[in-house]
């Protein structure tokens, strides 16, 4: 009876930790939430939004009401570059409805920070996207509450309330996931 009641518990335990292992990561406002203002410098991209490469500003205030898809990254690989290409087309495609995007590199050095940001500007050949780097630029804004854990951080918002986040782990931005924050950007715009 003893061994019985003892398996049940492991069991118990090795689901439970299943559930926990599985959970999904969070990182970033949440939906419903109020986007606040911080502060950036423009380092690429978007040469036609009207803001010089080197000019700081709030670009979150800057779009105001319109309907934006942030991202934050803490890298500049193939795949987010992928998705910031695609993003590009999406924000050109929707430009009559005033959809914006720009992406924040996040990461201990400025100074790099700018570096891979011209590089990701020019390899996405980003024409409607602004790459900036935030004045938090470890973590970002800490009322923005991004996960360490989390790689991307894409907060769709519309009228300064979020719509819609993806987090993603290192690793894990695939196509699936990139449809999944497309569809949700162009549902900001419908």
């Amino acid at each position: 009876m003893k061994l019985r009641i003892g398996l049940a518990a492991l069991t118990a335990g090795f689901l439970m930790a299943g559930v926990v292992a599985a959970k999904e990561l969070k990182s970033g406002l949440q939906e419903g939430d109020f986007v606040p203002a911080f502060y950036v410098t423009k380092t690429a991209g978007a040469p036609n939004d009207n803001v010089a490469e080197g000019d700081q500003l709030c670009y979150r205030c800057k779009l105001g009401s319109r309907p934006v898809v942030m991202l934050f990254s803490r890298s500049a690989d193939k795949h987010v570059a992928k998705l910031i290409k695609e993003l590009d087309g999406v924000v050109a495609k929707n430009a009559d409805k005033k959809l914006s995007s720009f992406v924040n590199l996040l990461g201990e050095d400025t100074k790099e920070l700018k570096t891979e940001s011209k590089k990701l500007a020019k390899e996405a050949k980003l024409e409607n996207v602004a790459v900036v780097v935030p004045d938090d630029h470890k973590d970002g804004p800490e009322s923005y509450k991004i996960s360490p854990e989390a790689d991307l951080t894409v907060i769709i918002y519309k009228d300064s309330k979020v719509a819609a986040n993806h987090a993603v782990a290192k690793g894990k931005l695939d196509g699936k996931k990139i449809a999944k924050i497309l569809e949700d950007a162009t549902k900001l715009v419908k």
